[in-house]
């Protein structure tokens, strides 16, 4: 048994096939194969139930696979366990909503470097639905999401900001009423793949809105181009930290009891790099504190 064959068995939980996991550590479908088998015939136990056309882990395969974890993360935080960087050097790796990428996230990690410079940011972009489970199985060390409705059990929740939702309408309209807007415009709907998108369709129906609906799109910074243009009006989030140079767009609120879409960094406890998410949370509530994207100079 060697550390590599570990990672290469996480590999294969993590992806799912056997050829999923061979790309995802540069090595044959062979080799990943012969790896499985040699590590049944050392431990004399199956790891896979290969009487699927796609062999699965055996429970105690899925049971190895969580301890393989453990020594394999133990085996990477040898060297900076001695020399105590704290996992403030290397690589931290983060998802993050899309939303987030122009604005908030830049000025965070910015703060973050000008502390911690030898500390490297990977930023994964996805939504929280996609982001959740790359946390669970360890590839990502925290993730920057939308609050779930249940913080999933042995991981850890961070605020970060609350963002109202609210209407966005071009500056050519007139009205100030948020329901006459939505009824005599297109509505240019957030994606209900997204959390917030659910918010945003449970408010309307609450309110027996019916929307004439002409586009459904992922990206903040698309929407907000196609209502710049007058081709719909649209609901969204107002913004913690707001982009460089924002377009001339007029914000509407919907009213005192508007829900809010709650961000915060999410991770798994016991997480290697705590310190290190720990750390970018802290340049996150620096960045909504600022409240504006404005590359050299200080939050301050």
């Amino acid at each position: 048994m060697s550390i590599r064959m570990l990672k290469t068995l996480i590999a294969v939980e993590q992806n799912g096939t056997f050829s999923a996991a061979a790309d995802a550590v540069f090595v044959t479908h062979a080799a990943v194969s012969q790896q499985m088998k040699a590590l049944e015939q050392e431990w004399q136990i199956a790891l896979f139930d290969r009487t699927k056309r796609t062999p699965e882990l055996t429970p105690v395969g899925r049971a190895i696979v969580a301890k393989a974890k453990e020594i394999v993360a133990a085996y990477d935080n040898l060297v900076p366990s001695v020399v105590g960087d704290d996992g403030l050097k290397g690589t931290l790796t983060l998802g993050a909503l899309p939303t987030l990428l122009t604005a908030m996230l830049p000025l965070a990690i910015s703060l973050l470097k000008e502390t911690y410079p030898e500390l490297h940011v990977a930023v994964v972009p996805g939504l929280t639905n996609e982001l959740l489970p790359q946390v669970e199985r360890g590839t990502l060390d925290g993730a920057i999401v939308s609050r779930p409705l249940v913080i999933p059990r042995n991981h850890i929740w961070a605020e970060v900001a609350q963002e109202p939702l609210e209407l966005l309408v071009s500056d050519c309209k007139q009205s100030n009423d948020p329901i006459e807007l939505l009824q005599n415009n297109p509505f240019i709907r957030f994606s209900r793949n997204a959390v917030v998108g659910g918010m945003i369709e449970n408010w309307l129906q609450e309110r027996n809105i019916k929307v004439n609906e002409s586009m459904e799109l992922e990206s903040l910074e698309a929407i907000s181009s196609m209502v710049a243009g007058d081709l719909g009006v649209s609901i969204v989030p107002r913004p913690s930290v707001q982009s460089m140079n924002p377009l001339p767009l007029r914000r509407i609120p919907l009213g005192p009891d508007a829900p809010a879409r709650i961000l915060g960094m999410i991770s798994m406890a016991g997480n290697l790099r705590m310190r290190g998410v720990e750390e970018a949370h802290r340049s996150l509530l620096d960045a909504v504190r600022a409240g504006r994207f404005r590359p050299g100079r200080s939050a301050a």
